[in-house]
């Protein structure tokens, strides 16, 4: 990661984590589900409203998490928000894929946007479930799944 890359994600891993996106309990939603991760001690709550259409119309979450959980978690509820559940669940795959080393971001620049600043935690084993912790959740809430964890 280039010394450009390294500040950006800073600044967003700090604005996220101090003013997160959609961080606050949803009071009528369809799906929701508990995400936990044993290791950092990240714990949260994903909640969802799907439309007849299976659009994604609301989606919030609460928690306590480290920086970068908590920046995923606002990031990736912007991202998927006003989002099919398919769309959802593929961007779910491809954030899994590049924060696992499968994708390779740089081959696909924009396939994840603003998403894509999470790549690096691929080289830092215990970081990707922290990053990957809201995403978990997403899938299992779609599923319906009212708990995951990353252990």
């Amino acid at each position: 990661m280039d010394t450009r890359m390294k500040h950006l994600y800073q600044e967003l891993i700090i604005d996220h984590n101090k003013n997160p996106r959609n961080f606050r309990v949803m009071e009528e939603f369809s799906h929701e589900s508990v995400g936990n991760n044993p290791l950092c001690g990240d714990k949260m709550i994903l909640y969802l409203k799907i439309n007849d259409e299976n659009i994604i119309e609301d989606i919030s979450f609460i928690g306590d998490g480290c920086a970068i959980s908590k920046a995923s978690s606002s990031m990736m509820t912007t991202a998927i928000k006003g989002k099919s559940i398919a769309q959802a669940r593929a961007l779910f795959k491809d954030f899994h894929d590049m924060s696992t080393g499968k994708l390779d971001i740089a081959e696909h620049p924009h396939q994840l946007g603003k998403l894509a600043i999470f790549a690096g935690v691929r080289d830092l084993p215990a970081r990707v479930k922290c990053a990957t912790l809201a995403w978990h959740t997403l899938d299992a809430a779609l599923k319906g799944e009212q708990e995951i964890t990353t252990e």
